[in-house]
């Protein structure tokens, strides 16, 4: 199996200011990740846990330089608008640890994924080979 992470990823987290979110992120930056920073819409130029917040992921990527990785910490029913912001950004490695994602919405995100090249993006759905 290939390594698809190191030490020199750097990554988003898209939910920062949400209790997962949030939580998630302090054991990311205790296990040393470089997170550069984090997005929800409506709290940029805020920060959690020193990260940087931005309202979108256009604007984390335009201010903090390439992205490699992003991390969803958002609802299910929400999911298919923070991926597909995120590859639509130039993304190419996003994580979705989300459950009750719909299918049609899984679906939209791999048609997407595979469009804009980002074929290993959606790995992180149990029983899904995108």
């Amino acid at each position: 199996m290939a390594i698809l992470i190191d030490e020199n990823t750097k990554v988003l987290i898209q939910g920062i200011t949400g209790r997962e979110g949030s939580a998630r992120a302090r054991f990311m930056l205790d296990y040393g990740t470089k997170v550069l920073g984090g997005v929800t819409p409506g709290r940029g130029g805020g920060q959690v846990w020193g990260v940087r917040v931005y309202d979108t992921v256009r604007e984390a990527v335009e201010a903090r330089g390439q992205i490699d990785a992003s991390v969803t910490f958002v609802p299910g029913p929400q999911v298919r608008e923070a991926v597909i912001e995120a590859i639509e950004a130039g993304i190419r490695f996003i994580v979705i640890p989300a459950e009750r994602v719909p299918l049609h919405d899984s679906l939209e995100m791999i048609t997407s994924a595979r469009r804009e090249g980002a074929r290993r993006t959606l790995r992180a759905w149990r029983g899904c080979r995108a």
